[in-house]
């Protein structure tokens, strides 16, 4: 007999949330009759009975974990009148909906290990609310049987929790216990005992040990103890980039001034790395020449026992060799990490693929390495766009990432790496393959930097597909506007874009502009005065170069010869007047280098990228804002610096303190372009003014420009990065914006 019901389609991140579990106890409590299921566009709902607030209640009380896009309503008619409400099995094959990034352990599972019971002291635990998604996915829809977790059989107890709607591990595709799931183990040299024990013996000796986490190994060792820092920066060489740091909140509060806002970012259940305000001493190789940290708190219930076992804070890096992809595999692993780590803390569950841990700020909010726990989350596209094809975006050189559009979404991939590194340069085209795979992307159109060299270029070159070429500094300024929701036909924005280096139309490499434009295009309205970089690469490497052109541009080349004796200075003057390996660059991120360079910041060589600048805004952050700053003018398109390095000379010879000179630099930087993105918003030719490009994971610089700008609309990065993490997205809005207008006109 026939029945007049309701089919409602719910769409977004849904699958492996709990979200048919709630619809099921959200039907019985309100007496409808009916099914849920998943299926390839995300969760299909058939109910017989008055809605009332039914629909309204499945995005409004969705679960935690649960990102609802569109509720759907239209009729449907029942063939036969359904008794009950029911979870049905899940149907077709195919990729519409989103999946659920791992989740940090939940507060009910972390008391499950803890306390007496059958899950005491196992290191698996997860249910619906937390766990492994994303690392574990091998297919969709989201199925025990497409997972890692697919050898494990249920044992009774855990299959009746998985069967039982009203288990808070129903259909939690991870679900095991140690009588039936994944198993830990220890290997190496240590006291015998429960793996846990032992591993915790060698950290409290000072030994280094390499722990299964969830999207690769970590590298452990003793927070606190200099030496056993000092050894594992020798055996990674890694001289000085800042080692991240894993505690309970407790031992954070010790080491860190935490604000709110921190706390808030920390419990996320992305348990991203956060860059918080340090204050109790640790040893100097944890974070050199850093006033901050980076902290994370334990995200599995591996982690929370091993951090109960040694009962204090532990470097937690990742798994590598520096410049290399993160260790996922247990042979790998031994194969790799042997000369690392003292010993192994493994477990028998497969990584279906490698994510780094995020790195994100709480205030000013910005993520700078979008990874595990984030990806992969989908954004919204802007108004618009609605009619955007399928786009492939092929990111940038540096901290690679991939973007797919595909119905009103963008996915904007995880953190790769550096494409120079050739085992990274694989990985990203294994990830490519994996997307599309997983995702069903059928792109028509691929997007890419202008720069020839490129690998993520030469790649989507070799797609087959027709190529959008995106200029890196557009691509910048529409990744921003792109997560702000600028709409397509939105008008135009000043963009502030400042980063390291970038190729312009003019062949020239850019990296400090100020740019008018939107989607559709972009046209410069100022720049940074250009100077060599004498070496090219080199000068990324090594600051002084940048400070030896500033300088002599400036007319200051005895100053330069008194800051750097012993530098091959007068070849690298042959270089850049001879126009040999030396091009032209506007770039931020050299001038950064140079002002580094002129106050004894790594002058000579940096160890890691943007080290130099790093230690430049730790310096400037040390100087309580006094409201100085140094003069940037405005000399027809330039901005000039050369009045700079008169003022930072004068200042050293009255004793000025560096921090507060290098503040002085930061404010100038900032107000000056500030100045010419105000005029270009007053003057009525742009509605808004966006602030992207890599300087702009510099907090203070961010801040200060902001502040410049307080009374004027401003868009920034907060959920995507504004390094060149975040360029594939920009990339593909700009292909799509081109691609709707040509398909508009023909």
């Amino acid at each position: 007999m026939n029945e007049p019901g309701f089919s409602i389609r719910v769409r977004g991140q849904v699958q492996g949330v709990g979200f048919r579990p709630f619809v099921w106890s959200l039907a019985r409590a309100r007496g409808l009759r009916g099914l849920v299921l998943n299926d390839p566009e995300g969760v299909l709902v058939l109910v017989a009975g008055p809605l009332e607030d039914f629909a309204r209640a499945l995005r409004d009380q969705a679960p935690p974990l649960a990102r609802v896009d569109a509720v759907e309503v239209a009729p449907h008619v029942f063939k036969t009148a359904p008794e009950g409400f029911v979870i049905a099995e899940s149907r077709g094959q195919g990729a519409e909906t989103r999946v659920t990034p791992d989740a940090a352990t939940c507060p009910a599972c972390r008391e499950e290990v803890f306390a007496p019971g059958r899950r005491q002291g196992y290191a698996f635990t997860n249910c619906t609310h937390c766990g492994p998604r994303f690392t574990i996915l091998t297919g969709l829809p989201y199925d025990r049987a497409k997972t890692t977790m697919a050898p494990f059989a249920l044992c009774p107890d855990c299959a009746a929790e998985y069967a039982d709607p009203a288990d808070r591990r129903f259909h939690a595709q991870p679900v095991a216990c140690p009588a039936c799931g994944p198993r830990l183990w220890y290997e190496g040299e240590a006291a015998a005992g429960r793996p846990l024990a032992q591993a915790a013996g060698v950290l409290r000796a000072g030994g280094v040990v390499a722990v299964k986490g969830l999207g690769g190994f970590h590298l452990a060792c003793d927070a606190g103890n200099p030496a056993a820092v000092a050894l594992l920066r020798g055996r990674k060489r890694r001289p000085a980039k800042p080692f991240a740091l894993m505690g309970t909140l407790p031992m954070l509060e010790v080491l860190a001034h935490l604000t709110d806002a921190d706390r808030t970012l920390l419990a996320d259940p992305a348990a991203p790395v956060v860059l918080v305000a340090g204050r109790a001493p640790l040893p100097e190789g944890v974070a050199p020449g850093m006033r901050q940290l980076g902290v994370m708190l334990p995200y599995t219930p591996l982690h929370h026992l091993l951090l109960a076992e040694f009962d204090g804070v532990l470097v937690m890096t990742s798994g590598n060799l520096s410049g290399e992809p993160q260790v996922i595999g247990n042979e790998e692993a031994r194969e790799k990490l042997s000369a690392f780590a003292d010993g192994f803390l493994m477990h028998d569950r497969q990584i279906a693929r490698r994510l780094d841990d995020g790195v994100e700020r709480a205030d000013p909010p910005m993520v700078i390495r979008r990874a595990r726990g984030r990806v992969p989350g989908t954004l919204p596209l802007p108004p618009g766009f609605e009619a955007a094809p399928q786009v492939l975006a092929f990111g940038g050189q540096m901290k690679a990432a991939i973007c797919l559009t595909k119905n009103g979404q963008a996915m904007l991939s995880h953190h790769l790496g550096d494409l120079d590194d050739a085992l990274t340069a694989e990985e990203y085209a294994r990830t490519l393959h994996d997307c599309a795979a997983l995702f069903d992307h059928r792109p028509t159109v691929a997007a890419c930097d202008l720069h020839p060299g490129f690998r993520a270029t030469q790649a989507a070159e070799a797609s087959g597909l027709p190529v959008t070429r995106v200029q890196h500094h557009h691509a910048h300024l529409a990744a921003c506007l792109g997560e702000n929701l600028w709409p397509l036909d939105g008008g135009k924005v000043a963009g502030i874009i400042l980063d390291g280096l970038g190729l312009g139309p003019d062949g020239t490499v850019w990296g400090g502009e100020v740019l008018l434009g939107n989607y559709r295009g972009v046209e410069r309205r100022a720049m940074l005065t250009p100077a060599p970089l004498p070496g090219g690469d080199r000068a990324q490497a090594e600051p002084w170069r940048n400070a030896l052109m500033r300088l002599d541009q400036a007319g200051h080349a005895d100053w330069a010869d008194a800051l750097f004796p012993d530098a091959p200075r007068d070849q690298i003057r042959r270089m850049a007047a001879a126009g040999l390996n030396a091009p032209l660059s506007s770039s931020a991120g050299r001038l950064f280098d140079a002002v580094a360079a002129m106050l004894g910041l790594c002058p000579m060589r940096q160890s890691y990228e943007g080290e130099a600048a790093m230690r430049l805004e730790a310096l400037a952050a040390e100087a309580p804002d006094d409201g100085s700053s140094y003069d940037l003018p405005l000399i027809g398109q330039e901005l000039d610096p050369a009045p700079i390095w008169p003022q930072i000379q004068a200042d050293l010879r009255r004793g000025v303190p560096v921090a507060r000179i290098a503040w002085r630099f930061h404010a100038g930087l900032a107000h000056g372009f500030a100045r010419v993105a105000r005029r270009l918003v007053e003057g009525g030719e742009a509605a808004a003014i966006a602030l992207s490009g890599g300087c702009f994971q510099n907090g203070l610089l961010l801040t200060l420009t902001a502040g410049a700008l307080k009374d004027l609309p401003v868009l920034t990065h907060r959920t995507t990065p504004a390094n060149d993490g975040g360029l594939a997205l920009g990339q593909a809005l700009v292909a799509a914006s081109r691609h709707i207008d040509a398909a508009e006109a023909g």
